[in-house]
């Protein structure tokens, strides 16, 4: 048996709570909102060319090891990432790494996850875990999304961190090799606020940041010239990616919310205290186009779907998050 003395955290999101984590156990006290916010990666895309299940991916953060390579870089923590070309490799290293006494980041497909309940397994290649330990053939999992520590099969996690398709993880491995005690927050976290600001404002991409909000709405607008079977897949898929896979937009909206509470408790920032306020605001203008967009869906029979209601309020989260995000800047 090799087990590292190691304390376990629940969190709304995996790669946030997986990195707030891993940098209080190596001296770094950060809360989730805080690892989340000074990532840099809040953010939004609609990607019509990238599926997943046959739908486009809607992101409603920058992409999967974004939170991880923004505090690496924003907080200059010196990390170790790795990936692996065959599996026996991949094993092997965790295996060294957990024997030298480390607490390793993972990432994985939630779908090979045995200790995920069936009715959650679903092909996310992106979900990240915490590995501090083995017992025999189990592995011993800090899994941020579940309430307790759970251990895992070797080959279950093997398969997990393996697996091909979108956004495969390549059986990467992530740990820090150096963490910073006392980070310059006066100046990390203005410059990281006015960078997330702008890139949510000012992308020349017109399906991210705001614009891709309401290329999202356009495209809902039209739904009503689809097919009626896939114009209800397509509003479940937005839900989905919105509220069940990595607490999607709302979640997102809220933690970042949080972060900048914190960051105008610690700054005396009253004008990120008001961003704060507003932020939430927002994520509950997500959440209510969330469950607008589920009833409309499981209208019965040839009930007419108001697809026009729903591209409104998707416009008028669009609006509302942009006026967060001009505040923040007028603040700098």
């Amino acid at each position: 048996m090799k087990q590292t003395k190691f304390e376990h955290g629940h969190f709304a999101h995996c790669e946030s709570g997986v990195m707030a984590l891993m940098l209080r156990h190596y001296g770094l006290p950060l809360s989730e909102a805080m690892a989340f916010g000074l990532s840099g990666a809040l953010m939004f895309a609609y990607l019509p060319f990238v599926k997943l299940s046959g739908m486009p991916v809607i992101a409603y953060r920058a992409l999967p090891r974004a939170i991880i390579k923004g505090l690496q870089k924003n907080l200059q923590i010196k990390m170790r990432l790795q990936t692996f070309s065959r599996p026996a490799r991949g094993t092997a290293a965790l295996n060294r790494l957990i024997n030298e006494g480390k607490i390793v980041g993972a990432q994985t497909s939630v779908f090979w996850l045995p200790y995920f309940p069936p009715e959650m397994r679903f092909h996310f290649n992106a979900h990240n875990l915490i590995v501090y330990g083995r017992e025999n053939d189990e592995y011993l999992i800090s899994d941020p999304v579940f309430e307790e520590p759970v251990h895992c099969p070797a080959a279950a996690l093997q398969k997990a961190r393996f697996v091909k398709g979108v956004m495969a993880p390549k059986g990467l491995l992530y740990y820090p090799l150096q963490v910073p005690t006392a980070p310059d927050y006066q100046t990390i976290i203005p410059r990281v606020i006015n960078k997330t600001a702008k890139k949510m404002l000012k992308t020349p991409v017109p399906i991210a940041g705001i614009r891709g909000i309401r290329a999202l709405a356009k495209k809902i607008g039209r739904l009503g010239r689809e097919d009626r079977r896939y114009a209800r897949l397509f509003l479940g898929h937005i839900v989905r990616m919105q509220e069940e896979i990595g607490t999607g937009g709302a979640g997102f909206r809220f933690i970042y919310a949080s972060f900048l509470q914190e960051a105008g408790q610690l700054l005396n920032d009253k004008g990120l205290l008001e961003a704060s306020e507003m932020m939430t605001n927002v994520g509950d203008q997500w959440r209510a186009f969330a469950s607008q967009a589920v009833r409309a869906m499981r209208r019965k029979g040839e009930q007419p779907i108001n697809f026009s209601a729903l591209r409104q309020q998707l416009e008028d989260i669009a609006a509302a998050e942009a006026k967060v995000y001009h505040l923040l800047l007028s603040n700098a």
